[in-house]
């Protein structure tokens, strides 16, 4: 197929990228309301063809499930893949929720009289185009979407190979409404097609503003890598939960659980359950009982399979501590203090989503004052980073980044500012021979 399921002659990805940029220009023109109709409409659209979209995801797992027998495809990337019922009651919410959120285009961040009659604006704008570079997950496509066109930016997308006839279908839906309001907008959400669109995506630095990676680490880091483009993302999730010695067990039962079952395939995870030693002889028997009636496979450290001694744990290695998931696994490690979790989290982190349970208030503060994360939390299950539960109506990603945007990633995140200076025919040459002078004074105030 071509340019994003039109069944046209294929474009080159330069030419998506210029078309896009193109009605980008327009975007900034629409209405907060005319933006929220489109979302509606695809939200509508989504309800309407529930069947169309269930039939193409089960084509895509048809040929995934191949894919993972002979090794070729992680179980993980499989579970993502998967759309549902559910799932599509969840794109329609996240639409419809994010055509509620407040408009982010226009936001007047500052006002500053330079002089009189010289007023200087800073006002929030579009970034213009964004790329979208993910594996497996088709309801990134709707959450993407929406948070872009939202915000006045056109997106190119990008999914794996595994999912291509699921996204096909999903971005066509918002092709056929952004057709209904305007020919004009149909380059506003463009579907890339193949591994060698994104090679060529990587070097448009004059068409693309922004590229957000989702996937492994190795698919991250190789496209900050190789892209001429900005890039943000996060290259993996390696979450802990860390059960201090005054935590409540029962929250901590509850919270490690929730962690690690409720969706062991995403990135926020539990990855590794840090204990400390004066609670672990009591934490531990019950927790990994817990687990492993839920099929999560341990791997310890020598004090913790101490502890557990003939329940089903194996050893943790090194390289458990450094490795994300995306599974029903957990690596558990009992550590004497919590300066020795919070040594550890420091260098087996990810900067991604830290969690410590307890009840002391001092332990809480310094955790939540000392780990370098986008998400340190204090008796909460790491699950709740997302763009969702945040309250940003959905999310483009989770950046691990503390440039520019941090955490789970909305419509702010895809917005930029300029300055708009008003005036009326001051020049520079004016008060550099001293006739005026500049005096800045803030109007916010």
């Amino acid at each position: 197929m071509s340019n994003s399921s039109t069944g046209a002659v294929k474009l080159s990805v330069r030419a998506q990228a210029r078309a896009a940029r193109k009605t980008a220009r327009k975007l900034v023109l629409l209405s907060n309301e005319a933006r929220n109709a489109v979302l509606r409409n695809v939200a509508k659209r989504t309800k309407q063809n529930e069947a169309r979209i269930l039939a193409a995801n089960a084509e895509d797992r048809k040929v995934a499930e191949k894919l993972v027998r002979s090794g070729k495809l992680s179980e993980a990337t499989f579970a993502r893949l998967s759309v549902s019922e559910k799932t599509i009651r969840e794109m329609v919410l996240r639409l419809e929720e994010v055509s509620r959120l407040d408009d982010p285009i226009g936001i007047r961040l500052a006002t500053t009289e330079l002089d009189e009659g010289l007023i200087l604006y800073k006002e929030s704008c579009p970034l213009g185009v964004v790329a979208v570079v993910f594996e497996s997950r088709p309801d990134v496509v709707p959450q993407v979407a929406a948070l872009a066109f939202k915000s006045g930016n056109a997106v190119l997308l990008k999914g794996g190979a595994e999912a291509a006839g699921t996204n096909e279908v999903l971005v066509e839906l918002w092709r056929e409404a952004l057709r209904e309001t305007s020919d004009t907008l149909a380059a506003a959400v463009t579907l890339l097609q193949s591994r060698a669109d994104v090679t060529e995506l990587l070097q448009l630095k004059r068409e693309v503003d922004l590229i957000v990676p989702r996937g492994s680490r190795e698919f991250v880091e190789y496209i900050s890598a190789n892209s001429k483009v900005p890039v943000l993302g996060h290259g993996e999730g390696i979450c802990h939960v860390y059960v201090d010695r005054a935590a409540d067990l029962a929250k901590a039962h509850a919270i490690v659980f929730d962690a690690k079952t409720q969706y062991p395939a995403a990135c926020n995870s539990v990855e590794t359950l840090l204990v400390h030693k004066d609670v672990a002889a009591k934490f531990l028997p019950e927790a990994a009982a817990n687990l492993n009636g839920a099929g999560v496979e341990l791997r310890g450290c020598e004090r913790t399979r101490a502890i557990l001694r003939g329940a089903n744990i194996k050893a943790a290695r090194d390289a458990d501590w450094a490795t994300e998931y995306s599974d029903l696994i957990l690596s558990i490690r009992v550590v004497d203090s919590l300066d020795a979790a919070l040594d550890h989290i420091a260098e087996y982190g990810s900067l991604h989503t830290e969690s410590i349970v307890t009840e002391d208030a001092a332990a809480a503060e310094r955790f939540l004052a000392e780990v370098d994360a986008a998400g340190v939390y204090h008796n909460v299950s790491t699950r709740f980073a997302d763009g969702y539960r945040y309250g940003l109506g959905s999310e483009v990603g989770i950046s691990n980044s503390k440039l520019h945007a941090r955490g789970p990633m909305g419509m702010e995140g895809l917005t930029t500012y300029k300055y708009k200076l008003i005036g009326n025919g001051h020049i520079v040459a004016t008060y550099a021979r001293g006739e005026r002078t500049l005096r800045p004074r803030n109007l916010e105030s």
